[in-house]
């Protein structure tokens, strides 16, 4: 039986705009992925790391929205090292393909339906 996947989305603030594509693309009636979106929507006031933890632990994998945002965004950064420390698959999908940005210990790709297809399937 299928279900949909549970993921994570760790972004940046300043890449807000393509979380909301990312989710968009989701809903796309041609779409070939579907995902129960766990990403923060809006900053917590209070205990925000025990939020999000939470929702990393119910997730079943994290996706890293990645950009050059990223390597100064501390909520970002702390959100992928908690998934990594929860052992979660973490994939990294390029904002766009005119910054191709590293993150340590994070394999990044460019941003396709396949791309995305095969993680979520993968979990």
């Amino acid at each position: 039986m299928n279900y949909k996947k549970t993921v994570f989305v760790a972004f940046a603030i300043e890449d807000e705009t393509y979380r909301n594509l990312l989710k968009g693309q989701s809903l796309y009636t041609n779409s070939p992925f579907e995902y129960i979106d766990m990403s923060v929507k809006t900053a917590y006031e209070t205990d925000w790391k025990n939020k999000v933890i939470t929702r990393i632990r119910r997730s079943d994998g994290v996706i890293a929205l990645v950009s050059k945002n990223s390597l100064t965004s501390l909520g970002q950064k702390w959100e992928i090292e908690c998934a990594k420390s929860e052992d979660k698959n973490i994939l990294g999908i390029w904002c766009s393909k005119d910054d191709c940005t590293k993150i340590n210990g994070v394999k990044t790709v460019d941003w396709s339906w396949d791309a995305i297809k095969h993680f979520i399937n993968s979990l």
